[in-house]
Protein backbone atom coordinates (compact mmCIF):
# COMPACT_ATOMS: atom_id res chain seq x y z
CA UNK A 1 0.00 0.00 0.00
CA UNK A 2 1.36 3.48 -0.82
CA UNK A 3 2.89 5.64 2.01
CA UNK A 4 0.84 8.22 0.95
CA UNK A 5 -2.64 6.43 1.55
CA UNK A 6 -3.95 6.74 5.41
CA UNK A 7 -4.20 3.30 7.42
CA UNK A 8 -7.00 4.54 9.31
CA UNK A 9 -8.84 1.14 9.81
CA UNK A 10 -5.55 -0.64 11.42
CA UNK A 11 -5.78 2.21 14.23
CA UNK A 12 -9.69 1.99 14.56
CA UNK A 13 -11.47 -1.01 13.27
CA UNK A 14 -8.63 -3.43 15.22
CA UNK A 15 -8.77 -1.93 18.85
CA UNK A 16 -11.97 -1.52 19.13
CA UNK A 17 -13.43 -4.93 17.63
CA UNK A 18 -10.20 -6.71 19.67
CA UNK A 19 -11.40 -4.96 22.98
CA UNK A 20 -14.83 -6.30 22.57
CA UNK A 21 -13.88 -9.65 21.82
CA UNK A 22 -11.16 -9.81 24.82
CA UNK A 23 -14.26 -8.86 26.87
CA UNK A 24 -15.73 -12.22 25.69
CA UNK A 25 -12.97 -14.26 26.19
CA UNK A 26 -13.12 -13.02 29.89
CA UNK A 27 -16.64 -13.77 30.14
CA UNK A 28 -16.66 -17.04 28.63
CA UNK A 29 -12.93 -18.08 30.76
CA UNK A 30 -13.20 -16.22 34.31
CA UNK A 31 -14.89 -19.10 35.45
CA UNK A 32 -11.96 -20.97 35.22
CA UNK A 33 -10.02 -18.90 38.01
CA UNK A 34 -13.33 -18.97 39.72
CA UNK A 35 -13.82 -22.95 39.82
CA UNK A 36 -12.07 -23.72 43.23
CA UNK A 37 -13.68 -21.48 44.95
CA UNK A 38 -16.85 -22.32 43.25
CA UNK A 39 -16.36 -25.87 43.52
CA UNK A 40 -16.43 -25.83 47.57
CA UNK A 41 -19.40 -23.11 47.26
CA UNK A 42 -21.67 -25.30 44.78
CA UNK A 43 -20.51 -28.48 45.97
CA UNK A 44 -19.69 -29.60 42.53
CA UNK A 45 -17.06 -32.17 41.42
CA UNK A 46 -14.14 -31.96 39.37
CA UNK A 47 -16.70 -33.84 36.32
CA UNK A 48 -19.20 -30.98 37.52
CA UNK A 49 -17.27 -28.18 36.98
CA UNK A 50 -15.86 -29.52 33.58
CA UNK A 51 -19.27 -29.95 32.19
CA UNK A 52 -20.57 -26.83 33.52
CA UNK A 53 -17.56 -24.98 31.95
CA UNK A 54 -17.72 -26.80 28.58
CA UNK A 55 -21.75 -27.14 28.17
CA UNK A 56 -21.38 -23.04 27.46
CA UNK A 57 -19.91 -24.31 23.80
CA UNK A 58 -23.27 -26.32 23.58
CA UNK A 59 -25.37 -23.20 23.59
CA UNK A 60 -22.60 -21.79 21.66
CA UNK A 61 -23.26 -24.51 18.52
CA UNK A 62 -26.99 -23.12 17.85
CA UNK A 63 -26.22 -19.70 16.37
CA UNK A 64 -23.25 -19.99 14.36
CA UNK A 65 -23.89 -20.41 11.52
CA UNK A 66 -27.13 -18.00 11.59
CA UNK A 67 -25.09 -15.74 13.11
CA UNK A 68 -22.79 -16.12 9.85
CA UNK A 69 -25.42 -16.04 7.84
CA UNK A 70 -27.19 -12.46 9.28
CA UNK A 71 -23.64 -10.75 9.80
CA UNK A 72 -23.28 -11.67 6.14
CA UNK A 73 -26.40 -10.81 4.88
CA UNK A 74 -27.27 -7.92 7.43
CA UNK A 75 -24.85 -5.77 9.91
CA UNK A 76 -21.92 -7.24 11.49
CA UNK A 77 -22.00 -3.94 13.49
CA UNK A 78 -25.55 -4.38 14.59
CA UNK A 79 -25.13 -8.08 15.17
CA UNK A 80 -23.05 -7.78 17.42
CA UNK A 81 -24.31 -4.95 19.58
CA UNK A 82 -27.31 -6.78 20.27
CA UNK A 83 -25.18 -9.89 21.79
CA UNK A 84 -23.13 -7.53 23.91
CA UNK A 85 -25.59 -7.00 25.53
CA UNK A 86 -27.61 -10.41 25.99
CA UNK A 87 -23.71 -11.86 26.77
CA UNK A 88 -23.65 -9.06 29.77
CA UNK A 89 -26.43 -9.98 31.32
CA UNK A 90 -26.07 -13.39 31.19
CA UNK A 91 -22.56 -13.56 32.59
CA UNK A 92 -23.37 -11.15 35.45
CA UNK A 93 -26.55 -13.32 36.29
CA UNK A 94 -24.04 -16.40 36.58
CA UNK A 95 -22.70 -15.01 40.00
CA UNK A 96 -26.12 -14.94 41.19
CA UNK A 97 -26.75 -18.82 41.27
CA UNK A 98 -26.82 -20.71 44.19
CA UNK A 99 -26.60 -24.52 42.94
CA UNK A 100 -24.33 -26.42 40.08
CA UNK A 101 -27.66 -26.83 37.61
CA UNK A 102 -28.54 -23.17 37.84
CA UNK A 103 -24.54 -22.58 37.15
CA UNK A 104 -24.95 -24.78 34.43
CA UNK A 105 -28.19 -23.38 32.97
CA UNK A 106 -26.22 -19.87 32.36
CA UNK A 107 -22.75 -20.95 31.00
CA UNK A 108 -25.45 -22.46 28.45
CA UNK A 109 -27.07 -19.56 28.07
CA UNK A 110 -23.93 -17.25 27.73
CA UNK A 111 -22.70 -19.81 24.73
CA UNK A 112 -25.93 -19.06 23.28
CA UNK A 113 -25.51 -15.81 23.32
CA UNK A 114 -21.96 -15.28 22.49
CA UNK A 115 -22.28 -17.57 19.50
CA UNK A 116 -22.90 -15.44 16.47
CA UNK A 117 -20.08 -12.71 17.47
CA UNK A 118 -16.55 -14.65 16.33
CA UNK A 119 -18.31 -15.13 12.82
CA UNK A 120 -19.83 -11.36 12.89
CA UNK A 121 -15.74 -10.05 13.55
CA UNK A 122 -14.46 -12.45 10.87
CA UNK A 123 -17.41 -11.15 8.61
CA UNK A 124 -16.48 -7.52 9.76
CA UNK A 125 -12.33 -7.85 9.11
CA UNK A 126 -12.67 -9.51 5.91
CA UNK A 127 -14.82 -5.80 4.54
CA UNK A 128 -12.03 -4.00 5.90
CA UNK A 129 -9.16 -5.85 4.92
CA UNK A 130 -7.65 -7.28 1.96
CA UNK A 131 -6.16 -11.01 1.52
CA UNK A 132 -2.39 -9.52 1.25
CA UNK A 133 -3.38 -8.10 4.91
CA UNK A 134 -5.68 -10.25 6.75
CA UNK A 135 -3.71 -12.78 8.08
CA UNK A 136 -2.19 -10.31 9.87
CA UNK A 137 -5.37 -8.30 10.53
CA UNK A 138 -6.94 -11.62 12.17
CA UNK A 139 -4.22 -12.44 14.20
CA UNK A 140 -3.82 -8.85 15.25
CA UNK A 141 -7.57 -9.08 16.50
CA UNK A 142 -7.30 -12.32 17.70
CA UNK A 143 -4.26 -11.66 20.48
CA UNK A 144 -7.76 -10.57 22.26
CA UNK A 145 -7.45 -14.60 23.54
CA UNK A 146 -3.92 -14.61 24.78
CA UNK A 147 -4.06 -10.37 25.82
CA UNK A 148 -7.24 -10.74 27.85
CA UNK A 149 -6.36 -13.87 29.49
CA UNK A 150 -2.68 -11.91 30.71
CA UNK A 151 -4.44 -8.78 31.79
CA UNK A 152 -7.22 -10.39 33.09
CA UNK A 153 -5.89 -13.14 35.35
CA UNK A 154 -3.90 -11.56 37.91
CA UNK A 155 -6.78 -9.07 38.12
CA UNK A 156 -9.38 -11.90 38.41
CA UNK A 157 -7.14 -13.74 41.21
CA UNK A 158 -7.03 -10.42 43.13
CA UNK A 159 -10.28 -9.74 43.05
CA UNK A 160 -11.18 -13.31 44.09
CA UNK A 161 -8.27 -12.65 47.15
CA UNK A 162 -9.96 -9.96 47.84
CA UNK A 163 -14.27 -10.80 47.61
CA UNK A 164 -15.18 -13.86 46.13
CA UNK A 165 -16.44 -15.56 42.54
CA UNK A 166 -19.64 -14.01 42.72
CA UNK A 167 -18.18 -10.46 42.95
CA UNK A 168 -15.57 -11.80 39.94
CA UNK A 169 -18.42 -12.66 37.66
CA UNK A 170 -20.80 -9.90 37.84
CA UNK A 171 -18.21 -7.33 37.81
CA UNK A 172 -16.50 -8.75 34.74
CA UNK A 173 -20.33 -9.27 33.48
CA UNK A 174 -20.86 -5.85 33.19
CA UNK A 175 -18.15 -4.94 30.63
CA UNK A 176 -19.83 -5.69 27.35
CA UNK A 177 -22.78 -3.27 28.69
CA UNK A 178 -20.18 -0.62 29.36
CA UNK A 179 -18.26 -1.27 25.84
CA UNK A 180 -21.43 -1.00 23.91
CA UNK A 181 -21.28 2.63 23.37
CA UNK A 182 -17.81 2.81 21.99
CA UNK A 183 -18.86 -0.30 19.64
CA UNK A 184 -21.95 1.82 17.93
CA UNK A 185 -19.98 4.88 17.62
CA UNK A 186 -16.76 3.74 16.43
CA UNK A 187 -17.33 0.74 14.12
CA UNK A 188 -18.88 0.82 10.62
CA UNK A 189 -19.93 -2.11 8.54
CA UNK A 190 -17.72 -1.54 5.52
CA UNK A 191 -15.66 1.02 4.15
CA UNK A 192 -18.63 2.62 1.84
CA UNK A 193 -20.52 3.52 4.92
CA UNK A 194 -17.42 5.22 7.08
CA UNK A 195 -17.25 8.91 6.48
CA UNK A 196 -13.86 8.89 8.90
CA UNK A 197 -11.45 6.99 6.01
CA UNK A 198 -10.17 9.19 3.13
CA UNK A 199 -11.46 8.72 -0.21
CA UNK A 200 -7.90 7.02 -1.40
CA UNK A 201 -8.36 4.57 1.32
CA UNK A 202 -11.72 3.63 0.74
CA UNK A 203 -10.51 3.33 -3.14
CA UNK A 204 -7.98 1.50 -2.77
CA UNK A 205 -9.68 -1.18 -0.36
CA UNK A 206 -12.32 -1.21 -3.67
CA UNK A 207 -9.66 -2.50 -5.92
CA UNK A 208 -7.58 -4.47 -3.68
CA UNK A 209 -11.29 -6.46 -3.15
CA UNK A 210 -12.15 -6.70 -6.36
CA UNK A 211 -8.48 -8.48 -7.19
CA UNK A 212 -8.39 -10.94 -4.44
CA UNK A 213 -6.67 -13.66 -5.03
CA UNK A 214 -8.75 -17.06 -4.27
CA UNK A 215 -7.86 -20.75 -4.09
CA UNK A 216 -10.11 -21.60 -6.95
CA UNK A 217 -12.52 -20.17 -8.98
CA UNK A 218 -16.06 -18.44 -7.72
CA UNK A 219 -18.54 -20.68 -7.63
CA UNK A 220 -22.32 -20.13 -8.24
CA UNK A 221 -23.94 -22.69 -6.13
CA UNK A 222 -26.00 -22.33 -3.31
CA UNK A 223 -24.84 -21.62 -0.06
CA UNK A 224 -25.31 -24.79 1.79
CA UNK A 225 -23.53 -26.68 -1.21
CA UNK A 226 -20.50 -24.51 -1.02
CA UNK A 227 -19.79 -24.59 2.51
CA UNK A 228 -20.26 -28.53 2.79
CA UNK A 229 -17.16 -28.95 0.43
CA UNK A 230 -14.42 -30.95 1.61
CA UNK A 231 -11.84 -28.44 1.91
CA UNK A 232 -14.32 -26.66 4.56
CA UNK A 233 -15.39 -29.97 6.20
CA UNK A 234 -11.47 -30.69 6.85
CA UNK A 235 -10.66 -27.00 8.14
CA UNK A 236 -13.75 -27.95 11.03
CA UNK A 237 -12.04 -31.09 11.58
CA UNK A 238 -8.58 -29.21 12.39
CA UNK A 239 -10.74 -26.18 14.12
CA UNK A 240 -11.98 -29.03 16.64
CA UNK A 241 -8.74 -30.86 17.64
CA UNK A 242 -7.46 -27.36 18.57
CA UNK A 243 -10.53 -25.93 20.31
CA UNK A 244 -10.70 -29.47 22.29
CA UNK A 245 -6.64 -28.58 23.69
CA UNK A 246 -6.65 -25.10 23.98
CA UNK A 247 -9.86 -25.09 25.66
CA UNK A 248 -9.78 -27.97 28.06
CA UNK A 249 -6.06 -26.14 29.11
CA UNK A 250 -7.44 -22.69 29.12
CA UNK A 251 -10.31 -23.93 32.14
CA UNK A 252 -8.26 -26.10 33.78
CA UNK A 253 -4.61 -24.76 33.81
CA UNK A 254 -5.72 -22.35 37.33
CA UNK A 255 -6.38 -25.76 39.03
CA UNK A 256 -3.46 -28.06 37.55
CA UNK A 257 -1.52 -24.63 39.25
CA UNK A 258 -3.12 -24.71 42.00
CA UNK A 259 -2.16 -28.86 42.50
CA UNK A 260 1.83 -28.06 41.94
CA UNK A 261 4.31 -26.01 43.85
CA UNK A 262 6.84 -24.92 40.71
CA UNK A 263 9.92 -25.07 43.43
CA UNK A 264 7.97 -23.50 46.14
CA UNK A 265 6.63 -25.16 49.80
CA UNK A 266 3.88 -22.74 50.74
CA UNK A 267 0.76 -23.03 48.54
CA UNK A 268 -0.12 -20.57 46.09
CA UNK A 269 -2.59 -17.23 46.59
CA UNK A 270 -5.00 -16.36 43.78
CA UNK A 271 -3.14 -13.44 42.75
CA UNK A 272 0.12 -15.86 42.42
CA UNK A 273 -2.04 -18.56 40.46
CA UNK A 274 -3.11 -15.76 38.06
CA UNK A 275 -0.05 -14.37 37.73
CA UNK A 276 1.14 -18.08 36.07
CA UNK A 277 -1.57 -18.63 34.46
CA UNK A 278 -1.08 -15.37 32.15
CA UNK A 279 2.90 -16.59 31.00
CA UNK A 280 1.57 -19.05 28.85
CA UNK A 281 -0.46 -16.42 26.85
CA UNK A 282 2.55 -13.71 26.74
CA UNK A 283 4.65 -16.85 24.23
CA UNK A 284 0.99 -17.37 22.47
CA UNK A 285 0.77 -13.48 21.56
CA UNK A 286 4.85 -13.57 20.46
CA UNK A 287 3.51 -16.59 18.63
CA UNK A 288 0.26 -15.54 16.54
CA UNK A 289 2.63 -12.09 15.60
CA UNK A 290 5.24 -13.90 14.32
CA UNK A 291 3.43 -17.03 12.19
CA UNK A 292 0.68 -14.81 11.08
CA UNK A 293 3.13 -11.89 9.66
CA UNK A 294 5.45 -14.85 8.17
CA UNK A 295 2.07 -16.00 6.26
CA UNK A 296 0.85 -13.03 4.85
CA UNK A 297 4.67 -12.32 3.90
CA UNK A 298 5.06 -15.82 1.80
CA UNK A 299 0.96 -15.56 0.93
CA UNK A 300 0.97 -19.33 1.98
CA UNK A 301 -1.98 -20.37 4.92
CA UNK A 302 -1.94 -24.19 5.19
CA UNK A 303 1.69 -24.86 5.81
CA UNK A 304 2.14 -22.16 8.41
CA UNK A 305 -0.97 -24.09 10.21
CA UNK A 306 0.57 -27.16 10.17
CA UNK A 307 4.16 -26.45 11.39
CA UNK A 308 2.74 -24.35 14.28
CA UNK A 309 0.23 -27.69 15.26
CA UNK A 310 3.25 -30.19 14.90
CA UNK A 311 5.33 -27.34 17.07
CA UNK A 312 2.47 -27.40 20.00
CA UNK A 313 1.93 -31.26 20.16
CA UNK A 314 5.72 -32.33 20.36
CA UNK A 315 6.39 -29.85 22.97
CA UNK A 316 3.17 -30.32 24.86
CA UNK A 317 3.68 -33.99 24.53
CA UNK A 318 7.59 -33.76 25.83
CA UNK A 319 6.19 -31.25 28.93
CA UNK A 320 3.88 -33.89 30.02
CA UNK A 321 7.22 -36.57 30.26
CA UNK A 322 9.09 -33.67 32.22
CA UNK A 323 6.50 -33.48 34.21
CA UNK A 324 7.08 -35.80 37.20
CA UNK A 325 10.56 -34.43 37.28
CA UNK A 326 10.51 -31.31 36.84
CA UNK A 327 7.12 -29.30 36.79
CA UNK A 328 8.96 -25.69 36.24
CA UNK A 329 10.61 -27.47 33.06
CA UNK A 330 6.91 -29.10 32.01
CA UNK A 331 5.09 -25.51 32.66
CA UNK A 332 7.67 -23.97 30.43
CA UNK A 333 7.38 -26.55 27.49
CA UNK A 334 3.67 -25.94 28.18
CA UNK A 335 4.15 -22.15 27.53
CA UNK A 336 6.40 -22.69 24.49
CA UNK A 337 3.86 -25.22 22.87
CA UNK A 338 0.81 -22.24 23.29
CA UNK A 339 2.77 -20.05 20.55
CA UNK A 340 2.08 -22.78 18.25
CA UNK A 341 -1.73 -23.91 19.42
CA UNK A 342 -2.59 -19.89 19.74
CA UNK A 343 0.07 -18.85 16.70
CA UNK A 344 -2.00 -21.01 14.27
CA UNK A 345 -5.22 -19.09 14.27
CA UNK A 346 -4.15 -15.35 11.86
CA UNK A 347 -3.27 -17.87 8.79
CA UNK A 348 -6.29 -20.23 9.59
CA UNK A 349 -9.01 -18.02 9.60
CA UNK A 350 -7.59 -16.77 6.67
CA UNK A 351 -7.90 -20.04 4.79
CA UNK A 352 -11.86 -19.28 4.34
CA UNK A 353 -12.32 -16.06 3.40
CA UNK A 354 -9.78 -16.98 0.43
CA UNK A 355 -11.20 -19.89 -0.44
CA UNK A 356 -15.08 -19.22 -0.94
CA UNK A 357 -16.66 -16.16 -2.13
CA UNK A 358 -17.75 -13.10 -0.08
CA UNK A 359 -21.45 -13.73 -0.26
CA UNK A 360 -21.05 -17.56 1.51
CA UNK A 361 -17.98 -16.75 3.99
CA UNK A 362 -20.25 -16.22 7.12
CA UNK A 363 -21.95 -19.44 6.96
CA UNK A 364 -18.74 -21.27 6.36
CA UNK A 365 -17.18 -19.39 9.61
CA UNK A 366 -19.98 -20.75 11.39
CA UNK A 367 -19.97 -24.19 10.02
CA UNK A 368 -16.65 -24.04 10.97
CA UNK A 369 -17.16 -22.47 14.11
CA UNK A 370 -19.24 -25.82 15.08
CA UNK A 371 -15.98 -26.96 15.81
CA UNK A 372 -16.44 -25.27 19.37
CA UNK A 373 -18.14 -28.49 20.54
CA UNK A 374 -14.49 -29.19 21.52
CA UNK A 375 -14.30 -26.64 23.74
CA UNK A 376 -17.15 -28.30 25.53
CA UNK A 377 -15.77 -32.11 25.32
CA UNK A 378 -12.21 -30.24 26.22
CA UNK A 379 -13.34 -29.30 29.62
CA UNK A 380 -15.55 -32.34 30.53
CA UNK A 381 -12.52 -34.58 29.22
CA UNK A 382 -10.06 -33.71 31.56
CA UNK A 383 -12.79 -33.52 33.88
CA UNK A 384 -13.56 -36.73 33.76
CA UNK A 385 -9.73 -38.01 33.60
CA UNK A 386 -8.68 -35.98 36.73
CA UNK A 387 -11.78 -38.22 38.84
CA UNK A 388 -10.88 -41.26 37.10
CA UNK A 389 -7.22 -40.99 37.59
CA UNK A 390 -6.12 -38.21 40.16
CA UNK A 391 -3.96 -37.06 37.61
CA UNK A 392 -4.41 -34.46 34.46
CA UNK A 393 -1.29 -35.91 32.47
CA UNK A 394 -3.47 -38.46 30.49
CA UNK A 395 -5.75 -35.32 29.06
CA UNK A 396 -2.74 -33.18 27.95
CA UNK A 397 -1.25 -36.33 26.36
CA UNK A 398 -4.43 -36.34 24.26
CA UNK A 399 -4.48 -32.57 23.38
CA UNK A 400 -1.04 -33.29 22.09
CA UNK A 401 -1.84 -35.80 19.82
CA UNK A 402 -5.16 -34.25 18.70
CA UNK A 403 -2.93 -31.32 17.88
CA UNK A 404 -0.39 -33.26 15.81
CA UNK A 405 -2.83 -35.07 13.98
CA UNK A 406 -4.71 -31.64 13.03
CA UNK A 407 -1.21 -30.53 11.70
CA UNK A 408 -1.64 -33.61 9.24
CA UNK A 409 -4.90 -32.71 8.05
CA UNK A 410 -3.85 -29.76 7.80
CA UNK A 411 -1.53 -30.81 5.02
CA UNK A 412 -4.42 -31.95 2.81
CA UNK A 413 -4.99 -28.23 2.05
CA UNK A 414 -2.33 -28.15 -0.13
CA UNK A 415 -3.50 -30.39 -2.60
CA UNK A 416 -5.41 -29.40 -5.48
CA UNK A 417 -8.69 -28.32 -4.42
CA UNK A 418 -10.18 -30.05 -7.28
CA UNK A 419 -8.84 -33.55 -6.01
CA UNK A 420 -11.14 -33.28 -3.36
CA UNK A 421 -13.81 -34.04 -5.77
Amino acid sequence: MPATIPQQRWSRILPVTFIMYSIAFVDRTNVSLALPQMGRDLHMDPAQGGAASGIFFIGYLFLQIPGGYVASRWSPKWLVSILLVAWGLCSAAAGLVHTWREFLVMRFLLGLTEAGVWPAALVLISRWFPPAERARANAYWMLCLPAAAVVSSPISGWILDRWNWRVLLISEGLLPILWLLFWIALIDDSPDQASWITENEREYLKRMNEERPSLEPVLRQSWPSVILRPPVLVLLLVSFLVSTGNYGFVFWLPSVLEGIKLGTRAALSQLQVGLLNALPYVTAALGMIFISKRSDRRQERPLHVAFSLGWAGILLLVGVLAGERSPALAFGLLCLATAGSFGMTGPFWTIPTELLPPEVVGPAIGLIQLSNLGGAIGPMLMGWLRKQTGSFQGAFEIMALGWCLGAVLCLLLKRPLKSFG
